[in-house]
């Protein structure tokens, strides 16, 4: 495999993993804006999710890099996406199976999976490749409660005033 330098992500953490695969899906885009893309076609994704963390699991892992492969790749891998009713419906925009909603989800996926593990690692990015020429990245907003976190964390570790 060609190596692939990705647009990079700024995070906290001590560990970052990145885990590149691919995977060959069809889709078509359930709205008329979508030209083209409105008819049943297919791809060859290239995906990259990238992952930190500061502690390794028992097995001196971030996370095995096999265990995010079945995630994704074993989930995708030959499908017709529009058949993932779990994750991709024509009822609103937001879960059409475009490039975008696409990132998305595999963001959703590994990080349902990474909220299980005790070393809590978190996914910071997904790039996903669409076509040579066209590409999306993917990376998840901190929520409240991470920001409450992170915030508490903070005022814990400053000097008092």
């Amino acid at each position: 495999m060609i190596q692939q330098i990705y647009p990079s992500v700024s995070h906290p953490y001590s560990y970052e993993l990145n885990k590149d695969m691919h995977f060959a899906a069809a889709h078509s885009i359930p709205s008329a804006d979508a030209g083209k893309c409105a008819q049943v076609h297919g791809h060859t994704y290239f995906a990259n999710v990238t992952i930190a963390g500061d502690e390794l699991d028992a097995s001196g892992f971030l996370v095995n890099f096999a265990l995010i492969k079945r995630l994704i790749h074993d989930r995708f891998d030959h499908t017709y996406l529009n058949d993932d009713n779990e994750h991709f419906h024509a009822q609103s925009a937001d879960y059409f199976p475009t490039t975008e909603v696409v990132a998305r989800t595999i963001y959703e996926i590994t990080q349902n999976y990474l909220d299980q593990l005790a070393n809590k690692p978190r996914c910071v990015q997904v790039y996903l490749r669409e076509t040579p020429t066209s590409y999306v990245i993917y990376r998840p907003k901190k929520t409240d409660q991470q920001l409450a976190a992170n915030e508490a964390q903070n005022k814990a570790a400053a000097p008092d005033a």
